[in-house]
C-alpha cells in the first residue's frame, strides 16, 4: 500500500514535472509586404528584436514571414505591431503613412513603379 501511495506521488510529480518543462517556443508565419533585400533585413530586425523571438524569415518572392517564438515572453501580434513600426504592412495592419515614406524609394512596396527599381 506503501509503495503504491509512493509511486502515485512520484507518477504525479513526473506528469507535473513534463507540463512545466514543455517547450513553449512556436512556429508561425504570416504575408508581410516589401520589395527587397533593404526590406528583408528591416523585417528580421524589428522581429528579433522583440523580446521571445528565436528565429525571424522573410521571404521576398512569396511575401511570407515565418518565425520561432516564445509565447510565453511575446505574441504574434506583438511581432506584428513591431514590424508596421518598422514600415510594413502586415496582414491587416498597415504602417503609419510618415513611417512608410521614410523607407528607401525601392522599399516603398505600395507604388508600383517601386517593383521596376534596382533591388539591393
Amino acid at each position: 500500500m506503501i509503495k503504491l501511495k509512493v509511486l502515485t506521488i512520484f507518477s504525479t510529480i513526473l506528469i507535473t514535472f513534463s507540463m512545466f518543462s514543455q517547450d513553449k517556443n512556436k512556429n508561425a508565419s504570416f504575408k508581410v509586404q516589401g520589395n527587397c533585400s533593404m526590406c528583408e533585413s528591416r523585417i528580421e530586425k524589428a522581429a528579433i528584436k522583440t523580446k521571445g523571438v528565436k528565429f525571424a524569415s522573410w521571404n521576398s518572392n512569396t511575401k511570407t514571414f515565418e518565425m520561432i517564438f516564445n509565447e510565453n515572453m511575446c505574441s504574434i501580434a506583438d511581432v506584428k505591431k513591431a514590424i508596421v513600426k518598422a514600415g510594413h504592412d502586415v496582414d491587416s495592419l498597415s504602417a503609419d503613412i510618415k513611417v512608410y515614406e521614410k523607407l528607401p524609394p525601392c522599399c516603398q512596396y505600395r507604388d508600383p513603379k517601386s517593383m521596376e527599381m534596382d533591388h539591393h
